[in-house]
């Protein structure tokens, strides 16, 4: 890959100190893969962020050469007051080493690869604001983990409703495990429909 990411900045000024840290971490992530294709960086300040929490969005999207590309985002209130832009960014692409370092074990067969995490959305919260839906699903496990509307791949969120089985991965965040890479995998109803339409 070439190691320079694509930074996009929203709502927010530029800042050099912060595009150089972006390319220095970019460039740290080639010891995990010679396969990497793509580092996608947004950093985002909404108009409306809280109070309390940091108040920027960072999304990272990496393509990997895997099934799906690692994506990571650290989101407005997520962490405590006026956390600093820089530490936001390090600790977004700490995470991402760590979803890498596990794709490359799997791969070189130093673990038994786990079975896919997977689960049924249980609750959607929608917000004036669309950036800022948020949601919760069911792991199979019993656990509810929380997700953000840019964790559902392919801008899928408006098309989730309680039920939809989807696909995951889990990442620990400030206040516990959250889920990213959200993928649907089917609706609620599909196969429960008999003969005759009426449903079960």
């Amino acid at each position: 890959m070439d190691t320079s990411a694509d930074l996009t900045f929203r709502n927010t000024v530029a800042q050099p100190d912060i595009e150089a840290l972006v390319q220095h971490e970019a460039a740290k992530l080639e010891r995990y893969g010679r396969r990497l294709v793509s580092c996608r960086v947004a950093i985002e300040e909404p108009q409306r962020h809280q109070r309390a929490g940091n108040r920027y969005r960072v999304r990272l999207e990496i393509g990997a050469g895997l099934a799906r590309p690692i994506v990571v985002t650290r989101e407005p209130g997520d962490t405590e007051m006026h956390r600093e832009l820089r530490t936001i960014v390090r600790d977004a692409f700490r995470a991402a080493r760590r979803q890498l370092q596990a794709a490359r074990e799997r791969v070189r067969g130093d673990e038994r690869a786990p079975a896919e995490p997977r689960g049924l959305v249980e609750r959607l919260v929608p917000a004036e604001d669309p950036d800022a839906a948020y949601g919760f699903l069911r792991a199979l496990d019993g656990r509810t983990i929380y997700f953000h509307r840019h964790s559902v791949l392919n801008d899928a969120f408006e098309r989730l409703a309680i039920g939809t089985e989807v696909r995951f991965e889990e990442e620990e965040g400030d206040e516990g495990p959250q889920a990213s890479t959200v993928a649907i995998v089917s609706k609620p109803g599909v196969n429960s429909r008999r003969a005759g339409g009426a449903s079960v």
